[in-house]
């Protein structure tokens, strides 16, 4: 059998011993049955279901997936949503959203076998790197099993993290075949894959600095060649680069922690940041889905950040010291650090997390592959078994702590309980279980959990405006306004709280305050469809029937899809006698829910009072075919 790599010239020869035995004698079928074992691994993460963390957002109430049309597909690639840019990502969202609706298990196969994919791109690129295939099937089993990856695989909304990861991968292995091909047609290709990386996530714009990296560990000279080819690389990152940062301003969710921290404070956050990440590659405990921003008592950060600083100091110096894998350690930290640069909340995004377990997928590989070379270069054949068992060990605990963490993602109650396990004096769990308990008409709970979300974070106007919901909801106006004031003051921007204040106004009887609170978010978003139904409703039941008119017109020309206003048009028109509009709103109703009955059941009303028994009797009789019990008595009244 024939060696598969080719032993550096420097090693000596008890080494070049030991590694081509290790190679010679290492099964072909291994990386095919590491990706049987990745599946079955992460299979119970298939059976998870959509969460409330970002999932709704992406998938439940994406407007950019109800479109299936060529113009739906146009208005993903052209449109911001979320703070992101991702068509691709967006564009497998939309075909499976159109084919499999709100069912998870396709979102959640999908995202498991796109991780089983990347353990074999990991393979291939570190064998075609190291010319090791030992380094590489090292590599890709840590790159499989590794707890922190996670949430990379069983998030449903993190399909963008595995789906660029995917492109990435292939345009490294690619490209390594460029440079021993220098085929024009591999550059092309290397070129496509990572502009489909851009398409899928903004993170990829990292990938030029690697291919350079590459080109040094790799010996090639810097020839005019080798700058002129990066140079689209580099352009096209740049491109996505200001892309992904208008993405964010368009949201309002850019934020430089200068303007919160000083600089010596920021220094201390990215040597934390790099700390977690090193420290968690070896012991990844005490995970969380959410790690904050501390909190200063006194302008003092918690200890372990300043430490996190001497810390850094020694790494680099075990990275830049003399050994016999010097170069490895460098190109691997080098890896990891170029990845992992756009993940370091240099500039905050959102404001609230320091790290993120997700943001190790691609960068860890840099680790993985230190890891895998030292592996191989053990020249004791004892030494070598000693830690292959060790290794061995690693694999076992790993896998049990990924096949554990993956039950955390099972649903949004699970997530939610996992925030706050970890981050007991931090608001955002309650927060999330207030907003969950809240959805399942649980009002006591979501009280409890809003109060103490203000108790945590006493200037959150988003848990003011909750609870004033959750309030107005348990019968208590009077508090609900009390909490809709305190989130006005907090944020006088925020449409939403002057559009619940003007509700609870007009559900106390105070019309004339209401119409003024809604037409102040109005004012704030001209485009916020659900205050002109609001508004409307006021003006109807005030008896100001043309202003009531013109909101629900605006409403429904806003959006053609929300139903309430039709209703609430319907309804007036009726009343004013107007039964041909009346019965045009139905018909529009009608064509959004073809099997609602209560519109048959509606409809035939308009019919009786224009004198039209025959339709009348007609739409009773739909409503009978779907199950409507008055119906047939109605029928029995004026259809004989």
């Amino acid at each position: 059998m024939k060696p598969t790599t080719k032993v550096p010239k420097n090693f000596s020869k008890q080494n070049q011993k030991v590694n081509k035995q290790f190679v010679e004698t290492f099964p072909k079928w291994i990386p095919f049955a590491l990706m049987v074992f990745t599946f079955l691994l992460y299979g119970r993460a298939i059976y998870n279901g959509i969460t409330n963390f970002d999932d709704d957002y992406y998938i439940v109430n994406n407007p950019f997936l109800k479109d299936f049309s060529w113009n739906g597909v146009n208005a993903i690639f052209s449109s911001f949503y979320q703070a992101n840019y991702h068509p691709f990502t967006t564009l497998v969202f939309f075909f499976e959203y159109n084919w499999f609706g709100v069912n998870p298990l396709p979102y959640h196969f999908l995202n498991v076998m796109l991780h089983v994919g990347n353990v074999w791109l990991v393979f291939k690129f570190i064998d075609g790197l190291s010319g090791r295939q030992s380094t590489a099937i090292v590599a890709a089993v840590l790159f499989a099993i590794h707890p922190l990856h996670v949430e990379s695989v069983a998030w449903i909304s993190e399909l963008k993290d595995v789906l660029y990861s995917c492109f990435f991968l292939m345009s490294l292995n690619i490209y390594l075949r460029y440079i021993k091909s220098g085929l024009l047609k591999d550059y092309g290709i290397c070129l496509v894959f990572f502009i489909a990386s851009l398409f899928s996530k903004s993170a990829a714009v990292t990938l030029p600095i690697l291919l350079i990296a590459i080109d040094i560990y790799k010996e090639r000279k810097f020839t005019t060649k080798t700058i002129l080819e990066k140079l689209p690389f580099i352009l096209l990152s740049l491109l996505f680069g200001v892309l992904a940062i208008l993405a964010q301003k368009a949201e309002g969710t850019v934020n430089s922690i200068t303007t919160s921290y000083n600089i010596v404070t920021k220094l201390f956050f990215q040597t934390s940041a790099l700390s977690f990440y090193i420290i968690s590659f070896v012991a990844p405990f005490n995970l969380s889905v959410m790690h904050y921003y501390p909190v200063l008592h006194g302008g003092i950060l918690p200890l372990h950040y300043y430490l996190s600083f001497p810390f850094t100091l020694i790494l680099i110096w075990l990275m830049i010291r003399k050994n016999s894998m010097r170069k490895e350690i460098i190109f691997g930290v080098f890896f990891f650090l170029i990845a992992i640069s756009v993940m370091l909340q240099i500039v905050s995004v959102g404001g609230s997390a320091l790290t993120a377990e997700r943001y190790s997928y691609i960068s860890y590989i840099g680790l993985f592959f230190i890891i895998g070379q030292w592996i191989t270069n053990i020249g004791n054949v004892q030494r070598k078994n000693t830690v292959i068992g060790i290794f061995c060990l690693f694999i076992i605990i790993f896998s049990g702590q990924t096949f554990a963490r993956i039950s955390v993602w099972n649903s949004s109650a699970t997530l939610i309980e996992d925030v706050i396990e970890h981050n007991q004096d931090v608001y955002y769990g309650y927060w999330m279980r207030g907003n969950l308990r809240r959805s399942q008409d649980d009002f006591q709970g979501a009280y409890k959990d809003y109060s103490k979300a203000i108790e945590l974070s006493p200037e959150g106007d988003d848990s003011y405006y909750n609870r004033g919901n959750v309030l107005d909801r348990l019968g208590d106006p009077k508090l609900a306004i009390q909490d809709y004031n305190k989130a006005i003051l907090l944020n006088p921007k925020l449409a939403d709280s002057y559009n619940n204040r003007g509700w609870t106004y007009f559900e106390i009887g105070n019309a004339k305050s209401a119409i003024t609170d809604i037409t102040q978010a109005i004012s704030i978003n001209p485009k916020y469809v659900r205050a002109y139904n609001n508004r409307g409703w006021v003006y109807y039941k005030s008896g100001d029937a043309k202003s009531a008119l013109l909101d629900f017109d605006k409403a429904i020309e806003l959006d053609p899809k929300f139903t309430t206003p039709f209703y609430n048009r319907a309804a007036l028109k009726t009343e004013l006698k107007d039964y041909n509009g009346a019965i045009a709103d139905y018909a529009n109703l009608l064509n959004l829910q073809p099997k609602n009955q209560n519109l048959f059941m509606s409809l035939g009303r308009v019919y009786i009072e224009m004198k039209d028994t025959t339709n009348a009797c007609n739409a009773w009789k739909n409503a009978i075919v779907l199950g409507n019990n008055e119906a047939k008595e109605l029928v029995d009244k004026f259809c004989r």
